[in-house]
């Protein structure tokens, strides 16, 4: 099954990493959702939720994101964001 290589990090702190089966975000055009083979992609983070479904199960993981942007390429996802912390 393929799966993302997702990479989170806030300004002054690393957030998630990990394998994930997808990943949907807020960027400044509205949401976008991410899955394996997505084409390369480079967006600018709106303030909102990033959700990541990871390929472990457990249910998804929920981020406050402020700023920043994410970029994919070949099934690599790096969230660099202004301010980021997990939600329980």
């Amino acid at each position: 099954m393929a799966a993302l290589d997702v990479q989170v990090v806030a300004a002054d702190h690393a957030v998630w990493s990990g394998e994930a089966k997808s990943l949907t975000g807020r960027t400044v055009e509205g949401d976008m959702g991410i899955l394996p083979g997505h084409t390369p992609v480079l967006a600018l983070l709106a303030e909102g939720e990033l959700t990541i479904e990871p390929v472990d199960g457990g249910g998804p993981i929920k981020a406050h994101v402020k700023g920043g942007f994410f970029s994919v390429d070949d099934d690599k996802v790096t969230v660099v964001a202004d301010e980021a912390d997990i939600r329980s």
